[in-house]
């Protein structure tokens, strides 16, 4: 896999990935765009959703909808790592079994998401569900 990051102007950067996509980053706090760690915090939920929903649909589960919400903390001093993440699933479905959900959120926590499983080399993560008939 590769990709580039080139110096727009200010503190903002467009990265390209190897597949021609672009996406806009900010070191000003987010200022015009995600920062880095927002990005990253986003794709640990990307990764994740990703697998919850693919499991439950493989699983013939009538899923409908799926949300992550990620909540962080960070190291005060430099270098500003993430202390903690957890991901928090609502999923939406019709007849959705709580069991199949919990093991989709633990297959892609301990098995599929190669975010997280890199993250938590440094930092605690958590993960937790709930379930919406819808």
């Amino acid at each position: 896999m590769q990709a580039r990051v080139k110096w727009v102007e200010g503190m903002t950067f467009l990265g390209e990935s190897a597949s021609g996509h672009q996406v806009l980053m900010d070191g000003n706090s987010g200022d015009k765009a995600p920062s880095p760690m927002e990005m990253l915090l986003m794709a640990a939920g990307g990764c994740s959703s990703i697998d919850v929903v693919s499991i439950l649909q493989k699983g013939r589960h009538a899923v409908t909808d799926c949300e992550v919400k990620l909540t962080s903390e960070r190291r005060e001093e430099a270098p500003r790592l993430f202390t903690h993440i957890n991901l928090h699933f609502v999923v939406t479905g019709k007849d959705l079994k709580d069991s199949a959900v919990a093991r989709a959120v633990e297959l892609t926590a301990q098995k599929y998401c190669s975010v997280t499983l890199m993250l938590e080399k440094a930092a605690e993560i958590s993960h937790s569900y709930e379930v919406i008939e819808g």
